[in-house]
């Protein structure tokens, strides 16, 4: 067992954390925070505020032993309100912030990703319509890449790292993107609005929420086009898929629900009582745990994949939302 620090409400005090296999973070919008989680006690060992201003979402480092969160501001996608311009830098380890990137401007930075291939963080700045490109060695942005839509709020990043998927919210669109050569490919019509999306484990399909029904859209990424739609009990959210490949979670916020979809059959085939406002959706990389942030209540359901059943509710203060895994070191 070793030591750690915990700092809540600025104050510090001693706490044993155990060596699980990783860490789960919270971007905390309510406390202007991110929380730390030990996966294996599932309780909260830290809060690292980030200045009095607002994160949505977060990313880890491959190693585990840093955490990214983009300043987006205190306001809804496009809605009025502050522009947020940097994004903080936190230790891990020791729950502080390290250092901080500034845009140079208000940009509204959101989604941060690392590139599976190469190493680069990206992060969603919606007031560029664009996705900047940052070498998280040495915390400067090295490129950019257009989305040639507003609002282009959450993205996802194929496997190999060629492409990326934006969701563009006020437009309903899906942005195509070639990350090497840094262009548009392609945009593709989804609903009048449409939020979050996430890809398949074998890359062939990308999801994303209709926002004005209660249906998933499901594109097929080869043809660069919505091939199906999946029937929710309500708007669905967040979603993320297993690491087998054969189900997908949906955060469903106006039911208070998450609903598993059969990705062989496109049926939801089960539903799960949460928490108000379930946002985010993650599954650990072992497969054996999802995480529901759920943002009114301030809880993350951790709910068991072998039965599909709510295992415990994290405590994880007012306004959880963008959730991360930082893996062991």
């Amino acid at each position: 067992m070793k030591l750690i620090q915990l700092i809540v409400f600025g104050v510090a005090t001693a706490a044993a954390a155990s060596d699980g296999p990783g860490r789960l973070l919270v971007a905390n919008k309510g406390d202007q925070a991110l929380e730390i989680v030990d996966s294996n006690s599932e309780k909260q060992i830290a809060t690292v505020a980030e200045g009095g201003v607002t994160g949505h979402e977060v990313i880890a480092s491959k190693d585990g032993k840093t955490a990214y969160v983009p300043i987006y501001g205190n306001s809804g996608v496009g809605k009025p309100g502050t522009d947020g311009q940097t994004m903080a830098v936190i230790d891990i380890e020791s729950h502080k912030v390290t250092s901080t990137v500034d845009f140079g401007k208000g940009v509204r930075p959101h989604c941060p990703l690392i590139g599976p291939k190469d190493g680069l963080l990206y992060v969603s700045t919606e007031l560029l319509q664009s996705i900047t490109v940052i070498d998280p060695k040495t915390l400067k942005v090295v490129g950019s890449v257009p989305t040639g839509q507003n609002e282009s709020h959450m993205f996802t990043i194929s496997h190999d790292g060629k492409r990326a998927y934006t969701a563009n919210v006020g437009p309903g669109t899906v942005s195509v993107l070639d990350l090497v050569n840094r262009k548009v490919i392609t945009i593709i019509p989804i609903s009048p609005q449409t939020q979050r999306i996430s890809m398949s484990v074998d890359g062939k399909w990308v999801f994303t929420s209709d926002q004005t029904k209660p249906r998933l859209a499901v594109i097929d990424t080869k043809t660069n086009k919505v091939e199906k739609w999946v029937e929710l009990p309500d708007t669905g959210y967040g979603t993320a898929a297993t690491p087998d490949g054969k189900f997908l979670v949906v955060a469903v916020p106006k039911a208070n629900k998450v609903a598993i979809v059969d990705l062989h059959t496109w049926k939801v085939v089960k539903t799960i009582d949460v928490p108000k406002a379930p946002q985010e959706s993650l599954v650990r990389p072992d497969g054996k745990m999802a995480y529901v942030s759920c943002d009114v209540s301030g809880k993350v359901a951790a709910i068991r994949t072998s039965d599909w059943t709510v295992e415990t509710m994290i405590d994880a203060g007012k306004g959880a939302d963008g959730l991360a895994w930082a893996s062991a070191r």
